[in-house]
This record gives C-alpha cells, sequence and structure tokens, in this order.
C-alpha cells in the first residue's frame, strides 16, 4: 500500500462519521456555550484539572480563548455538543503552551518559529464529552444512563474518530488563517491515534507533568496536507471548504 492509501475500513469509518457527526465553527454566543460546557465538563467535574468553583456559569474559559478560533462537533440526532477544540492565534503574550511545558520545550526549535509569529498557532483545548468516550459498562455521565441515547453499534464505531476531527477541524482552521507553524500539547496517546489515521506529528520537547505526563509536539500543516492518505486529505479539503464560508482565507502572509 502506497502512502497515499487509505484502507478501505478507515475510508467507510470517516464516511460514518459524517452521517453522525458534524464540524462547525462556534461563531454564535450559543454554540460558544457549548464548547466552554464542554470543556467544563471534561477539566472541571471529569478530570478535576481546573477548580469548578472558579466557574460559577459552568463554562470552563481563559485568558486564550479572546485570540482563539473555537470548533464544535456535535452528535447529529441528539444535538448535544460531544467535543471541542480551539486553535490560539499567537500573540507577543506567546502561546499557553509556554506556561505549561515547564522546561519540556524545545526552546530553540520554537524561537526559530517565533521569528515569524504570524504563522504560529497551539492546537489546544481539544476534548470529547465522556457520553462519547465510555466504555460499556461506565453509564453515569451528567446525561444520565447511556443506554437511553440508543447509540447503534456502526455509529459507536465512529467515536474513536472525534478526536482526530477535531484536530483535522482545527488544522482546517490553521490553513485558512495560514498560520501553518502548529503546537499542542499531547497526551501520550493522541499522536499514535493520529499516526494510525496518516497524521504525523513531531515532537519537540520531553515529557513533563501537567495533568499527567504530556509532552510537546509541532505540525506543519502544509506538509501534514501534501503527505496525508488520499482519503485523510479529502477529509480535511471538505472541511476546509466548509469553513471557508465562515473564515476567509488569508492571503499574502
Amino acid at each position: 500500500m502506497s502512502a497515499t492509501q487509505t484502507k478501505p475500513e478507515m475510508s467507510s469509518l470517516f464516511m460514518d462519521f459524517a452521517r453522525y457527526f458534524e464540524l462547525s465553527i462556534a461563531q454564535t454566543p450559543e454554540q460558544q456555550s457549548a464548547v466552554f460546557a464542554v470543556r467544563y465538563s471534561v477539566y472541571c467535574e471529569e478530570f478535576g484539572y481546573e477548580d469548578p468553583q472558579a466557574f460559577k456559569d459552568r463554562l470552563e474559559t481563559d485568558d486564550f480563548d479572546a485570540h482563539s478560533t473555537h470548533c464544535l462537533v456535535t452528535h447529529r440526532a441528539s444535538g448535544m455538543p460531544a467535543g471541542c477544540v480551539r486553535l490560539v492565534q499567537a500573540t507577543e503574550r506567546g502561546l499557553p503552551l509556554q506556561g505549561h511545558c515547564r522546561g519540556g520545550l524545545d526552546e530553540a526549535f520554537f524561537a526559530s518559529m517565533a521569528q515569524n509569529r504570524r504563522q504560529m498557532a497551539e492546537i489546544s483545548r481539544l476534548c470529547v464529552d465522556g457520553q462519547f468516550r465510555r466504555r460499556r459498562g461506565e453509564k453515569k455521565t451528567r446525561f444520565g444512563n447511556t443506554d437511553t441515547l440508543h447509540f447503534e453499534a456502526r455509529e459507536k464505531r465512529t467515536f474513536s474518530l472525534l478526536a482526530v476531527s477535531l484536530f483535522l477541524a482545527s488544522a482546517a482552521v490553521a490553513d485558512l488563517q495560514r498560520r501553518p507553524n502548529c503546537f499542542a500539547i499531547m497526551e501520550p496517546f493522541l499522536p499514535a491515534i493520529l499516526k494510525r489515521t496518516g497524521v504525523a506529528v513531531t515532537r519537540v520537547g520531553e515529557d513533563f507533568d501537567y495533568n499527567g505526563t504530556r509532552a510537546p509536539y509541532y505540525l506543519n500543516i502544509d506538509e501534514a496536507r501534501h503527505n496525508a492518505p488520499d482519503e485523510l486529505r479529502l477529509c480535511l479539503e471538505v472541511v476546509t471548504a466548509q469553513f471557508e464560508k465562515e473564515i476567509p482565507r488569508e492571503t499574502g502572509v
């Protein structure tokens, strides 16, 4: 199999995913509230990464949100928000990972990219609601018993693509905004999942402890698109074309 081919079963999975889930840019107040509510559920309630008392409105936010483009994935049948991600544009105050890596970041590599800050961004706050992650038997969620939603077996197969789809959404935003140099803090499982679907990320630092073991990674959006398997590239092109209706493509950067 060549590098530009995709396994038939993966192609089928992508098509099923589009049937059950919808990706969108969170532009309206309602959509942005849905994003922040998912983050509150995951980061405050489920994992305890953030203090829930700091967010009385049950919407988890921070100062970087004002310089970010937010993406939302919604379960079509129920209308439930299933996950979210943001692309943080680099500004004079830097990117979130600079405050979190605690010496783990390859500073020389980062500085070489920072020479053109306008082309930099960070893929951040990627999370999937527990309702769409829990295994069979883990029924207690903030939405009640998972059986009441009657997910089909075929539908459940697509849950594994939620994180990948959000990563693609942030890549589409980065492409449209011409910020090809993207960084992200990742748990060990995510680079492995991305690699299986044809997205290779480059580790640019050492492990560090930030709510568990994490490491900094780099992705050049242009190279990723060029090297992606055909089906994945098509998915990215479809998402980019959809988002371009809401985010005018930057030129001359």
